[in-house]
């Protein structure tokens, strides 16, 4: 059986006990099963409600909606949870209040009595059924599936010892079944509830798995260490912020290859990070920007420029390169060695073009290339 039919049979299975259930129970006088049909009712309502946002959440990024459409997911799982706890509180009240006027207490019927068993006996099947498929098709999801039919056979459980129990002169016990089975639905709901707002307030992922991505990370080539390594949930998806350091001499375009295999790596691991966003360090900025202060290139070349203008030759120099590092300014200059090939003359140049740039009180050191 494919793991789609599973579901389809399951979800099938789940809609007709529901009805049967929560018919029988006001026919039956039997507030415990009209209440297990509601937490059947409730897992295929949330299994249905997940899918269409999920379906939902998937959609494209847009302009509206740069980051994608994952929380529409989140916010669902959010109404169902309230919705659960609300229906909860209800069932809860009611039964409360018939426990305290036991004249308000009914006698379940035989026939409740026999829904309640036929319920655990299916569920139950249901649940080994789901679990083998389970196992064959490697689904997490087919194995929460297959608890969601567990859970529903203990609910059915609790409605047969407290029909049981009533018609044996205990007539408290199907109110007692009803509250059991109140606080099973709450839970569902609370968990639902929690993990949205978890997702919702940006919680990180489990700590064995940030470390796992950073493992992943200090193995790529290239990065040397990194920090402020941030992650979250969106819908079904997880994703990954990190700083990395590189050598502080490689160029921009090697920097960005190193970044790019950071972001592969972790997208081709078999797990849900859809996005990965790398910031490329030339060291270790996570107490601050120690660079900050120094000028900025157009400065740094306009001033530079203008102590070279009394240097023979310095119309020769080009492609300068500005290293911020440390808190210090540095920088490389290239000078065309076209029409020239004294070397003398060469030697000259490159001293008084760093003499002139060191007269500048942020720059610490020039290296002069030749080419």
């Amino acid at each position: 059986m494919g793991a789609r039919r599973i579901i389809i049979v399951g979800a099938l299975v789940n809609l007709a006990l529901s009805v049967i259930k929560i018919v029988v129970g006001l026919r039956g006088s039997s507030h415990a099963l009209i209440s297990d049909g509601i937490h059947s009712l409730s897992d295929l309502a949330s299994d249905a409600l997940v899918w269409f946002a999920a379906q939902q959440g998937a959609a494209a990024p847009d302009e509206e909606h740069p980051y994608g459409h994952g929380r529409i997911e989140t916010a669902a799982i959010v109404g169902m949870g309230v919705v659960l706890l609300v229906v909860a509180g209800g069932i809860a009240m009611d039964a409360t209040n018939r426990l305290a006027h036991p004249e308000l207490l009914d006698l379940p019927t035989e026939l409740v009595v026999w829904v309640a068993a036929a319920a655990i006996v299916i569920k139950e099947a249901l649940y080994h059924a789901t679990q083998l498929a389970a196992k064959r098709w490697g689904s997490e999801l087919l194995r929460a599936n297959a608890w969601h039919h567990r859970t529903d056979a203990l609910s059915s459980v609790v409605v047969l010892i407290g029909a049981l129990g009533a018609r044996a002169g205990f007539a408290s016990l199907d109110a007692v079944a009803a509250i059991v089975v109140a606080a099973m639905i709450a839970w569902v709901g609370w968990s639902f509830v929690w993990k949205s707002l978890q997702e919702l307030v940006d919680t990180s992922l489990p700590a064995e798995r940030v470390a796992a991505i950073r493992a992943q990370i200090k193995g790529v080539e290239g990065v040397q260490a990194l920090h402020q390594l941030r992650s979250r949930r969106m819908g079904g998806t997880s994703l990954v912020d990190v700083h990395i350091m590189v050598d502080p001499t490689i160029s921009v375009s090697e920097g960005h290859h190193i970044a790019a295999q950071v972001q592969q790596k972790l997208r081709d691991q078999p797990d849900d990070i859809s996005e990965v966003m790398v910031h490329i360090d030339p060291e270790d900025d996570e107490t601050g920007e120690q660079s900050v202060h120094l000028p900025t290139r157009s400065e740094v070349i306009a001033r530079l420029r203008q102590r070279w203008a009394e240097v023979d030759g310095a119309e020769r120099a080009e492609a300068i390169t500005l290293h911020y590092f440390a808190g210090e300014l540095s920088a490389e200059v290239r000078i065309s060695l076209v029409g020239l090939d004294d070397l003398v003359t060469l030697k000259r140049l490159a001293k008084q073009l760093r003499e002139a740039a060191l007269l500048d009180p942020d720059i610490v050191e020039l290296t002069v290339l030749f080419g």
